[in-house]
Formats: structure tokens, C-alpha cells, sequence
């Protein structure tokens, strides 16, 4: 579990930090100041509050005390399935990634009312018009570990101390 606690506070604090930095410090937060290309057009600062869930969806309902409990609820059934099931260093290191995430975001609702999105990325002539955040590529790798990795937990039954 030590190593569930360690990658998810990394993944809080990174997240953190690169928000404040990106809303507070580079001024994407402020109302005008929506865009700041870094090596375009691949990777853009492209300010976005999401209120919603994935892609903005039912951004339009005041839904944020009920997404932040959603969070909550997912990260301590997570928790309790790894202290239960156990399992290699993979399934801890994702699990870590996943609450991280979802920490991280449940933060900026709380601090923010809507969850700061910046990350752009577009490729190839495809323009992407929807943004995200580092709490969001840990909640997907950490998702996608655990359906991987998860399977190892299930078929291994966790030794128990005598």
C-alpha cells in the first residue's frame, strides 16, 4: 500500500503545481488569455473549467458535489479492493495513479468549482478541441493498469499472515 500512497500523493502534487502554475502564474485562468501555444501544433495551453465530466458532458447540471463524491466513492472502493486482493507492484502503482487522479481533480472542484483543463494536443491535420490534465492521464493509466494488471490480483489469492 505504501507504494498506492506514494504515487498518488507524486500525482497530486504534479497535478497541483502544474495548474497553479498554468492558471496562476502563466494567466490562463484569466477571462481573454485562453491559449498559449508550446510546440505547436502538437502541445498547446488551451485553458478549459470542465464542470462537468469527460469531454464537458452535463457540464450544464450543477453536478459538482455529486462528482466529487462519485470520486471519493471510486477511490475508496479502489483502496479497499487492493487491501483485500492484493497484488503485484503494477496493480499498487496503478491504483496510485488512478486515486492521484481523481484526488486531484476532486481539489480543483472543491477549490475552483470546475476541474482546470490546459493540456491541448493535436496531430496529423486533426484539431483537437477538447483539453485535459495531468489528474486526467493518470486516472486513464491507472484505469487501463488495473484492468491489465488487475487479473494477477484475482487469480493470486492474497497470502494471509499466521
Amino acid at each position: 500500500m505504501r507504494l498506492t500512497f506514494w504515487t498518488g500523493l507524486i500525482v497530486v502534487l504534479l497535478d497541483q503545481a502544474s495548474k497553479y502554475y498554468v492558471v496562476h502564474w502563466l494567466g490562463l485562468g484569466n477571462p481573454g488569455r485562453g491559449k498559449i501555444e508550446v510546440f505547436p501544433p502538437y502541445l498547446e495551453f488551451q485553458m478549459a473549467w470542465n464542470r462537468g465530466v469527460n469531454f464537458g458532458l452535463f457540464s450544464g447540471f450543477d453536478m459538482r458535489w455529486v462528482l466529487i463524491g462519485v470520486a471519493i466513492a471510486i477511490s475508496i472502493i479502489v483502496l479497499w479492493w487492493l487491501r483485500k486482493n492484493g497484488g503485484s507492484k503494477w496493480v499498487y502503482l496503478s491504483a496510485g495513479l488512478l486515486v492521484g487522479g481523481a484526488i486531484g481533480n476532486v481539489i480543483d472542484r472543491i477549490f475552483y468549482e470546475a476541474v482546470a483543463d490546459f493540456l491541448n494536443m493535436s496531430c496529423c491535420g486533426i484539431n483537437n478541441p477538447y483539453s485535459f490534465n495531468i489528474a486526467d492521464v493518470a486516472i486513464f493509466i491507472g484505469a487501463i493498469g488495473l484492468a491489465f494488471f488487475g487479473e494477477d490480483a484475482k487469480s493470486k489469492p492474497k497470502k494471509k499472515s499466521t
